[in-house]
């Protein structure tokens, strides 16, 4: 990216890959965890879920094997018109993305619908407000 060459699939699956089992390592000792990741694709906030091939059966100690071991994940979905989002990426210095990517993301782009554990809120709201709006939705 920092080349100006978006993403494909390719190069997200491994990453994505890496995110899930950090998650399902970070769930298991008790943690509560927030990745920030643009899971722009549904495919991609599965993996998140599931691992690239749906996660390896749980043993119960028994020799018996249980469901998947899965995250548990709700998706916020910032939602933004480009107009808004590019003025916002064209204030940032130093940054991995060059705002000439930023059509590729929204090319890409694949907002949560149901069944998935999603909630939208707009970028136009102040951050305090995207914050208790996230934390009333966890309780």
């Amino acid at each position: 990216m920092g080349k100006g060459i978006p993403l494909n699939d390719q190069d997200r699956i491994p990453w994505l890959c890496n995110l899930h089992d950090i998650l399902l390592r970070d769930v298991a000792s008790g943690q509560h965890v927030v990745l920030a990741c643009s899971g722009l694709k549904k495919m991609y906030r599965d993996i998140l879920i599931r691992g690239k091939d749906g996660t390896p059966l749980k043993s119960d100690g028994t020799g018996e094997d249980k469901q998947p071991a899965e995250v548990k994940l709700l998706v916020v979905h910032l939602n933004g018109s480009f107009e808004v989002i590019s003025g916002r990426l064209l204030k940032r210095k130093g940054h991995f993305m060059p705002p000439e990517l930023l059509q590729s993301q929204f090319d890409t782009l694949e907002p949560p619908s149901a069944p998935e554990n999603f909630i939208q809120i707009s970028v136009d709201k102040n951050l305090s407000e995207i914050i208790a709006t996230i934390m009333d939705t966890l309780r």
